[in-house]
């Protein structure tokens, strides 16, 4: 159709203008992990990936699902009196004892700035009952996010054999966790004033745009780490699995897909498409050589009806032949 053609290549000269800013590069390579998988958060679209298929532990990143469960189903201002079997568990912990009073939102910055793994049979027990209990739900809640490949036995990450996951489930549990706008508060804080801790996550710190997530270490599991990051419009996460180097390879993946892909607009609500108004906006991770390889299409009714608000059919925006994303047309 003339008007896609006339529409594409205008969007065409203007995508080519964002793949022209240059991007930082490092000096030398920082040796790879075990697991890697970076992914854009709001396409999902898996920008790098290797052995992210690969089953392993993950140590404290796990707590990622912890927090983001805890979210999503309990009050933050509940009072939780601290159980038994939180005091003294083993590993990182903000010193919690028997019969003290937390807040959920106390424990969840425990939990996630400090590594807390006292704060993370606490929330556990005050989600479930139990920590086993609260471990069928990290599973089943982490299949629902499209991590299908992994299987939870703690709320921390403490070694246990059949506890593990994938870089590509735990990208996909922690895209999904970063468009919680609590989660990414947490995640993102420095210094909790309130309590006095600092957040052990160096990247905060020393990576532009980070914004989270996670740090993790165990003997078994290596040094992992869960980051997110955003940059000219494009939030991206990064987890590497078993690392020796993982701040250095996490910085690496991130420039590499911030050089690589710009997050490219592709339709405007606020704007109509060939003439007909459309309710979302549709915006996605490309490659500069990616470009050509757009297609824009419309499925429009005949005849067309002529009452406003009705549906004259579809825009459909494909990337070769895979369908990206469509959306009904109506008339303005």
């Amino acid at each position: 159709m003339k008007r896609s053609k006339i529409l594409f290549g205008c969007v065409f000269a203007f995508l080519l203008c964002l793949f022209s800013l240059p991007q930082p590069k490092h000096a030398y390579a920082a040796t790879e992990a075990k697991g890697e998988c970076v992914v854009e958060v709001t396409s999902r679209r898996i920008l790098h990936e290797k052995n992210a298929e690969i089953a392993l532990p993950m140590a404290s990143t796990t707590k990622v699902l912890t927090a983001i469960i805890i979210i999503e189903d309990c009050d933050l201002e509940e009072m939780v009196v601290i159980p038994k079997e939180a005091e003294g568990e083993e590993g990182s912990s903000v010193y919690l004892r028997a019969g003290e009073e937390y807040c959920v939102r106390d424990l969840l910055y425990g939990l996630m700035l400090r590594s807390g793994n006292d704060c993370a049979v606490a929330l556990a027990i005050h989600h479930s009952g139990s920590v086993e209990r609260f471990a069928e739900v990290m599973t089943q809640r982490a299949a629902m996010m499209g991590a299908e490949d992994s299987l939870f036995k703690n709320p921390h990450g403490l070694p246990d054999g059949e506890h593990h996951t994938t870089a590509r489930d735990l990208a996909l549990i922690s895209a999904h966790a970063m468009e919680n706008e609590i989660f990414r508060e947490i995640v993102s804080c420095k210094f909790y004033a309130p309590r006095g801790w600092k957040n052990k996550n160096k990247m905060l710190w020393e990576y532009e745009g980070a914004t989270g997530v996670k740090t993790g270490f165990t003997v078994a599991a290596g040094r992992c780490l869960v980051t997110s990051a955003e940059r000219e419009g494009m939030q991206l996460v990064c987890v590497v699995l078993a690392c020796p180097e993982m701040y250095e390879r996490t910085a690496e993946l991130l420039d590499e897909a911030y050089t690589e892909y710009n997050m490219v607009p592709l339709c405007d609500a606020s704007a109509p498409w060939e003439g007909f108004e459309v309710k979302y906006s549709f915006c996605y991770p490309l490659k500069k050589t990616e470009l050509r390889a757009l297609r824009f299409a419309d499925d429009l009714l005949s005849p067309l009806p002529e009452k406003k608000g009705n549906v004259v059919g579809q825009m459909k925006i494909y990337l070769e032949n895979s369908l990206l994303f469509s959306q009904n047309l109506y008339i303005m």
